[in-house]
């Protein structure tokens, strides 16, 4: 019987099936273009093949088409029906992913890695911040993620997947340079990873070495497609290296030509919360604040998320704020308030009260953000997201901070970060 990379059998007799779904995978683990056309070559060698479905419907979803993620992931669960253990728990993950049923997703693959723990690709969606995890909603998430995947460091060895996914919980868990050095080896091993560029990001951003991040990716970038999954994100991260390097002419051009609604061809989870948070963070900085790019990302928001969503229900609310419309904010905050009490909203009310505080920051009232923000510091890690993208509401603290005088509070608040060391870019908090 035939194997995958992993050296796991699969229900396909045809090399040609079997070398294009490899091919298709390893381009979704690495966050590379292709996927669709690797996975439609296994099937069209073998339309039978049960996992070549489920892949198409973990891309597919990816992409953001759910109602054809999930006939795919039916015709891959009717095929797998005589197929071995491994693949039915396989296919059975991916058909709980993608009709919604995320936690059902993650209490299966919990057991299916004890049994078959080099199944990566059924692995992969409980990893990574946007991952089962990531947007569970629980306190204790990121240390959760990486007690997932310790035990499994000796299965996998020198794996580029693994060592990429294994390095991003260690950088979220403030371990940010054994993170490095495993996401470097990573790299040495498959260049052209762009979840390893992306992890290395946060790694560099962790340590606060801008210069060094944004050399990397002026580098790494311009090979990078459009169509890949991480485009407008690691756009993103550059620009927000330009940011704190002081470099704003250089960040707009970047946002416009390559993250911007108009232009992006990445998930919309990407282009609404990578969008605001520039905005919202170059303001921060000091930056005027961009009244036709707010207004796109507005439109954007709008269109594509018709209801509130995990970590863009936050984004979503920023938005609003800076439109100025209390009437429009007070209305979603309202919903969100409910979504959370009605345990609809994986944060719960953690969303809504960060809605009230941009509301009272774009108001003016320091005070408010303070005693808004203050309760629920701890957690926000609930949202969803990085450190690295949190730092949206940790900037907010800071800047109502010092906007209200309390220099104390700032330098506390900084002080506390043992185990980080991020750039701050924060207009006012030079002087502390």
């Amino acid at each position: 019987m035939l194997q995958d990379r992993y050296g796991l059998a699969i229900s396909t007799d045809s090399s040609d099936a079997r070398d294009a779904y490899v091919e298709g995978v390893d381009r979704l683990l690495s966050a590379n273009r292709g996927a669709e056309e690797s996975l439609e070559r296994a099937l069209t060698a073998d339309p039978q093949f049960a996992l070549a479905h489920a892949a198409n419907a973990r891309w597919l979803q990816l992409a953001g088409r759910i109602p054809d993620a999930r006939t795919a992931a039916a015709r891959a669960t009717e095929l797998a029906a005589g197929s071995s253990t491994r693949e039915q728990q396989h296919v059975a993950i991916f058909s709980r992913l993608v009709n919604g049923r995320g936690q059902e997703a993650l209490e299966l693959t919990r057991p299916h890695m004890d049994e078959f723990p080099l199944d990566a690709f059924a692995l992969s969606p409980s990893c990574g911040v946007f991952g089962l995890i990531g947007f569970s909603g629980r306190v204790e998430r990121e240390s959760e993620q990486a007690e997932l995947l310790a035990p499994l460091v000796e299965d996998y060895g020198d794996d580029w997947w693994f060592l990429t996914s294994y390095a991003f919980a260690l950088v979220e868990l403030g371990r940010w340079q054994e993170g490095r050095e495993l996401v470097e080896r990573a790299l040495e091993i498959f260049p052209r990873n762009a979840h390893g560029a992306h992890v290395l990001c946060h790694a560099l951003y962790e340590s606060g070495e801008d210069a060094t991040g944004a050399d990397y990716l002026e580098t790494w970038l311009p090979g990078y497609s459009p169509e890949g999954q991480l485009h407008c994100h690691l756009w993103w991260h550059m620009g927000m290296l330009k940011l704190m390097l002081g470099d704003t002419a250089a960040m707009w051009v970047l946002y416009d030509r390559e993250c911007a609604p108009a232009v992006s061809q990445s998930p919309p989870v990407n282009i609404a919360s990578d969008g605001v948070s520039l905005l919202w963070r170059s303001e921060l900085a000091g930056e005027l604040r961009s009244s036709a790019r707010w207004d796109a990302i507005r439109r954007y928001i709008k269109d594509t998320f018709p209801e509130p969503m995990v970590f863009v229900d936050v984004h979503a609310a920023l938005a609003l704020a800076t439109a100025g419309d209390q009437s429009a904010l007070e209305q979603y905050v309202d919903c969100l308030e409910q979504m959370g009490r009605d345990a609809q909203l994986p944060a719960g009310t953690v969303p809504a009260e960060l809605g009230k505080a941009f509301g009272a920051f774009v108001r003016g009232d320091w005070s408010a953000v303070i005693t808004l923000i203050e309760p629920i510091a701890k957690e926000v890690v609930r949202i969803g997201g990085s450190r690295a993208q949190r730092d949206l509401i940790v900037n907010t603290l800071l800047a109502a901070y010092v906007k209200d005088g309390r220099i104390d509070s700032a330098r506390t608040l900084l002080e506390a970060r043992v185990d980080r060391q991020p750039t701050v870019p924060v207009a006012g908090l030079a002087v502390i």
